[in-house]
């Protein structure tokens, strides 16, 4: 995944005195620390934002903007951002009301490079760790609120929720890989329910079931009259998701001449519909998703490269579920409950064979294909259910694993067991399994069991 602040310095340096941002712009460089200087204090105020994972050094003295008013300024879009302030001879008491007024530190000319350095990196530092904690409350809380949720406690899908994490509202497009069943969609809901866009619409289109001659027009809309059948205007999907979000799925599926005109809508921001000369601003975040490797299409020339790198500044990966096996019992309790609840059925947990049989297949229809057999378990029983499933897989569960792992193994499948037959109740948990309180929890550690995936739906 690319990092969407790497894009911005890491300090903006802002002088009127063209030597002296030369030589603070190669101090910087020997630092090995991003730097853009400029003279003029209005290029900072439209390059950062409340995402701006960096600081600004300022003179007090300019011409257009005083320090002061600068740092009134940045603090309006974000008041923690770090502002460090230059003075020169006679400007001590002015620097002082600014520090009063949030500034972070205050230098005096001439200044010593390697101080300059020093509150630079500590600054740095301090704005880190105020984004840091700002993603870990923003995760914290959209565990803890309704809607869609990203399940699963393995090491991968810990990742990708981080990552997710971290891209939220960033202001750039994301590329999805997953195999047939992974998620993507969801993922892209996901991104879009839990951005600053949720309030606007979720488009979704999947480019390889609409016809060649339609897809250009079902995109950018098109007026009356602009092709034979266009007899009333039509709203494009780039138009219908302004101010949100557009999945175009199946990305690959686009054809070469209909990529050129992605790329340039992706790149102006703009839409003009057919048979129209007026172009359309457009304020988007656009999802692309595909089960196919798109670096390698570009290679041989079946994607254009230029879509391909632009579309690839965020890139997420979805493992295929038989690469997080783990997840497995989790996945089957949740889409279960689900379905009971919808059906008006009784939720009935499985049983230790039920179990392993889950845990053995391979699931080439991936979460897609567990879903619709928790479906099917619950409206048809598990004789049924599991009749369709294979009885040994490819690989059994237990055909090259070291007798510490089958034992983790099995002891985690009782635990999930219990986790789901008493709905997270630890106190009957503990009973069941005649288990100290202190020893569930650290078991539950172990295996990154956490009560909240096994509450009861209505109780969540």
């Amino acid at each position: 995944m690319a990092n969407i602040e790497q894009q911005l310095p890491a300090v903006i340096f802002i002088d009127d005195e063209a030597d002296i941002r030369s030589a603070v712009s190669q101090l910087f460089k020997l630092e090995d620390v991003p730097c853009a200087v400029t003279a003029n204090p209005g290029d900072v105020l439209s390059r950062i934002s409340t995402a701006f994972n960096g600081i600004v050094i300022t003179d007090m003295h300019m011409p257009a903007l005083n320090g002061l008013e600068l740092l009134q300024k940045i603090h309006a879009i974000d008041a923690e951002i770090p502002v460090v302030l230059l003075t020169g001879y006679g400007a001590v008491s002015l620097a002082v009301k600014a520090m009063q007024q949030g500034a972070y530190d205050f230098l005096e000319k001439p200044f010593d490079n390697d101080h300059l350095v020093e509150v630079s990196r500590r600054a740095l530092e301090k704005r880190h760790l105020v984004l840091e904690n700002r993603q870990l409350k923003a995760a914290v809380e959209r565990e803890q609120q309704p809607g869609l949720r990203i399940l699963g406690q393995s090491p991968a899908m810990q990742q990708l929720r981080r990552t997710l994490d971290a891209v939220i509202n960033a202001p750039a497009d994301v590329l999805i890989y997953g195999e047939t069943g992974t998620g993507k969609e969801l993922v892209a809901r996901y991104l879009h329910e839990q951005s600053d866009r949720r309030q606007h619409n979720f488009v979704a289109i999947n480019c390889g079931a609409i016809p060649e001659q339609l897809i250009e027009s079902e995109l950018f809309g098109a007026e009356a009259g602009a092709f034979t059948g266009a007899d009333k205007k039509r709203i494009g999907k780039f138009e219908f998701a302004n101010g949100g979000t557009l999945l175009l799925d199946e990305i690959e599926s686009t054809p070469l001449s209909l990529q050129v005109k992605l790329l340039r809508v992706l790149e102006e921001r703009k839409v003009t519909r057919l048979g129209s000369n007026q172009a359309i601003d457009l304020d988007i975040r656009v999802i692309a998703a595909s089960k196919a490797d798109l670096k390698q299409l570009a290679n041989t020339g079946e994607f254009r490269s230029d879509l391909y790198y632009r579309l690839s500044l965020v890139d997420l990966h979805l493992p295929a579920l038989r690469q997080r096996k783990d997840d497995v019992f989790l996945l089957f309790s949740h889409f279960a409950r689900i379905a009971a609840a919808r059906f008006h059925k009784e939720y009935i947990p499985l049983k230790s064979t039920e179990l392993q049989q889950l845990a053995q297949h391979q699931w080439p229809g991936n979460v897609r294909e567990l879903r619709n057999m928790a479906e099917r378990y619950v409206l048809m029983g598990a004789e049924i259910a599991f009749s369709q499933q294979p009885h040994k897989a490819e690989h059994g569960i237990t055909g090259s694993m070291s007798l510490q792992q089958r034992v983790e193994y099995y002891e985690k499948m009782l635990l999930e067991e219990a986790l789901n037959q008493h709905k997270g109740a630890i106190k009957a948990v503990m009973t069941e399994l005649d288990l100290p309180r202190k020893t569930l929890y650290d078991k539950m550690a172990k295996y990154q069991l956490t009560r909240r995936d096994f509450l009861d739906k209505h109780e969540d």
